[in-house]
């Protein structure tokens, strides 16, 4: 009889699923989750919306559309934007902190402008602002392919000791932190991610460009410019895999033993796995690029960390990042260096039967950082954009980018999509393997903004194709593969 009942509750559960779309049935994401129920979909167009979102609980899928179509694009143009807060002390772009469980997903936006929220440490350290692009506390969600840029936890006013966590804040629970971008964040501690008495997952990211500094007055700061990980939640293991952690940095010196130290990670009072990560051209005041404090104990190994660290597999070379992207350029040593273990190889190419399916590279075997192993998939080059209100569709960009072609691979069509900053000369043009040009999508003037153009292949045959967009002041490639 229980047995029935049970099946009952799950059918009648999956039943009631409903997709709430946003803004059709909703103008806000905030009252769309408030009409949610545990197992919705909250589906939310392209636009910018000015909120500070709460999942109060509810676990449920929150996502952009890039759920559905898988394009990179669609991440820049849905944009949760958390600098104008109703209440200063409640800044970050996304708070989940209610026990929400693994079902509890957030996927495919950009989150920008966070300034932390107010936080009573739980620990009993005193009272932070934390987590400027999202909080998470005691619970465990599912944060992938999105992008969080932008955000800072530096806020340290009456009452407060430090601020960190700039892109995310994690405490008491075990997320999974998985393909996304982190970038340009800051903190007084963990420019990137603060890991705080948490387990966890974080596996195939970029962290990148997040910085730690004395942002206000004499303000403690400590440290882990890309990631910062401190104590344990009871035996729930950390493990930070396959992510590319590049041009993040550390200064200050008022934190003690924690301060000035781990540009790229910092360990304090725990252990954690570290593995197939790159570790590049980060900085900070003393110490190596992981760095480790209090006791720390980063078990480090098929890594590539600047400067050495001693591990299993681990090595000390250039990774060659090929573009904005962080993809491995043909020829680096990153490439098929990862953990040999079959488990840990990156996805076969169906039409290639032992290569690795692009954007992982070489054989099966698991390549180095964000783009080798199992979860391998395409990332995508975010530019920071500008902010207009809400629903207002996709924004300015500040930069210039070619943004990976949609679908890829293809037969025998594909989709670019470019972003200017301003108005200018414009050529798009595809070449094969020996250099030849193959087609051209655009020779003119365009002014700044978002532009796609689509190219088929009809009569070519199956093979990799490059893609180069170039104006006036800047030239960007992106590899393509045909598939008959």
């Amino acid at each position: 009889m229980a047995k029935i009942v049970t099946m009952c509750l799950i059918f009648c559960t999956t039943l009631r699923a409903e997709t709430i779309n946003v803004p059709a049935d909703h103008s806000l994401i905030q009252d769309a989750i408030t009409a949610s129920a545990n197992g919705d979909t909250i589906l939310v167009a392209p636009g910018v919306y000015v909120e500070n979102i709460n999942f109060r609980g509810k676990n449920i899928v929150l996502a952009s559309e890039f759920l559905f179509d898988r394009n990179p694009g669609t991440i820049v143009a849905t944009v949760i934007n958390g600098g104008t807060p109703v209440h200063p002390d409640t800044g970050s772009c996304v708070i989940i902190n209610s026990g929400e469980d693994s079902s509890a997903v957030l996927e495919g936006f950009t989150l920008t402008g966070g300034i932390g929220t107010r936080w009573i440490d739980e620990h009993g350290a005193g009272t932070y602002t934390e987590g400027g692009g999202i909080l998470i506390q005691y619970s465990s969600p599912t944060i992938r392919h999105n992008r969080i840029v932008g955000n800072t936890a530096i806020r340290v006013v009456s009452g407060i000791l430090s601020a960190g966590g700039g892109g995310i804040r994690i405490g008491d629970g075990t997320p999974k932190i998985l393909n996304n971008v982190i970038m340009d964040n800051e903190g007084l501690y963990g420019g990137g991610i603060v890991l705080n008495y948490t387990g966890g997952t974080v596996r195939n990211n970029i962290i990148a460009n997040n910085r730690v500094y004395q942002a206000a007055g004499n303000a403690p700061t400590f440290g882990g410019g890309g990631i910062w990980i401190s104590s344990n939640f009871g035996t729930n293991q950390k493990v930070v895999e396959n992510n590319t952690i590049y041009g993040n940095s550390v200064t200050g010196s008022t934190g003690g033993g924690f301060s000035g130290r781990g540009g790229g990670i910092l360990v304090g009072g725990t252990t954690v796995v570290v593995r197939n990560n790159i570790v590049w051209n980060n900085t900070q005041v003393t110490g190596g690029q992981i760095g480790v404090a209090g006791g720390g104990n980063p078990i480090v190994s098929f890594s590539d960390v600047q400067n050495g660290y001693a591990g299993e597999g681990n090595i000390d070379v250039d990774p060659i990042l090929s573009d904005t992207s962080f993809y491995l350029s043909p020829g680096s040593l990153c490439i098929d260096a990862g953990d040999s273990s079959v488990t840990m190889n990156d996805p076969e190419d169906p039409m290639n039967a032992g290569s690795a399916l692009w954007p992982a590279a070489g054989v099966l075997r698991n390549d180095m950082g964000a783009y080798g192993g199992p979860g391998s998939a395409q990332l995508g080059s975010f530019p920071i954009t500008s902010v207009d209100g809400p629903g207002s569709g996709s924004p300015v960009p500040l930069t210039f980018s070619l943004l990976q072609n949609y679908p890829n691979p293809f037969n025998p069509s594909t989709t670019f999509e470019f972003q200017l900053a301003g108005t200018d000369v414009v050529t798009l043009v595809i070449f094969d393997m020996l250099g030849r040009p193959v087609g051209t999508l655009v020779n003119e003037i365009l002014p700044a903004g978002t532009h796609t153009r689509e190219w088929n292949a009809a009569g070519l045959p199956s093979g990799v194709y490059f893609a180069r967009l170039m104006t006036g002041s800047a030239v960007e490639t992106r590899r393509l593969m045909l598939l008959r």
